[in-house]
């Protein structure tokens, strides 16, 4: 009897920790404010098209569905560069009709004191509308 008691311990342990080691990123909150709010900076600044850049990722990866072709957005990431910068990548992977697969990384950079994003990446300069230029 005590062996049934240990073995279902175990699995409890062994399944908590997999669990832990495996849960979505949702789950996971950014712990850090300032990283937070660079990625909410980025993810709600203007994108060319469309109001915000995650609509802009999200819509792309729906359209792709509709259109039976398969696209994926990966998961946001921050990284703080020095002072009130921070780096926010993301990577959307599509698959194109021959099933090769195509993978993108965009990535902006956020300055949190001047409240300004900058495409960072090719992929980003995309989505990202132009700022018009100051006229002396």
């Amino acid at each position: 009897m005590k062996i049934i008691h240990y073995a279902v311990v175990a699995v409890l342990i062994l399944g908590a920790g997999y669990y832990l080691w495996m849960k979505p990123p949702s789950l996971n909150p950014i712990p850090d404010s300032r990283a937070a709010e660079a990625l909410a900076l980025v993810q709600s600044h203007q994108a060319q098209g469309y109001p915000t850049i995650l609509q802009a990722m999200t819509e792309h990866v729906r359209s792709m569905s509709e259109r039976n072709q398969v696209a994926r957005l990966g998961e946001w990431r921050v990284k703080h560069v020095e002072g009130s910068q921070y780096e926010i990548r993301v990577w959307l992977r599509d698959q194109g009709t021959t099933g090769q697969w195509f993978e993108r990384e965009f990535i902006w950079h956020a300055d949190l004191s001047s409240k300004k994003v900058n495409a960072a990446s090719l992929a980003a300069d995309g989505v990202t509308p132009k700022e018009p230029d100051s006229v002396p």
